[in-house]
């Protein structure tokens, strides 16, 4: 049961990690979730940025604790997800260049959507 919670909780991380990054996107479709979208953005810029651990992390790490576990055992979890959300050789510097390219594609973003809410 705590490998499934492990890996359920990596899948929603990755849900969020996509959201941060592409979420501004779904303006165009519902309008409001830049409400949602901003604070998310500022949680990830600040996580990358500062080289801090995201409380998902934390939980991931608790349930595989308690299932006495020490990685993920689904071979598609830990083959295709993982990596994406825990690549290897993770450096600060690397942090600091995924923060500023998640910054610079959500300037594009937010400056489609300034663009779309002017010509109303």
């Amino acid at each position: 049961m705590y490998e499934f919670l492990a890996n359920l909780t990596l899948v929603i991380h990755l849900i969020f990690v996509l959201f941060v990054i592409f979420g501004g996107l779904l303006f165009f479709i519902f309008p409001k979730i830049i409400y949602i979208h901003l604070p998310a953005l500022m949680w990830g810029i600040y996580i990358e940025l500062t080289s801090s651990t995201c409380p998902l992390t934390y939980l991931e790490n608790w349930f595989l604790y308690q299932g006495q576990l020490a990685t993920y055992s689904n071979s598609c979890i830990q083959k295709y997800i993982l990596p994406i959300i825990y690549p290897e050789n993770l450096t600060a510097d690397s942090q600091i260049y995924l923060g500023t390219t998640l910054i610079i594609i959500n300037i594009y973003v937010y400056g489609l959507i300034l663009l779309k809410v002017k010509k109303k």
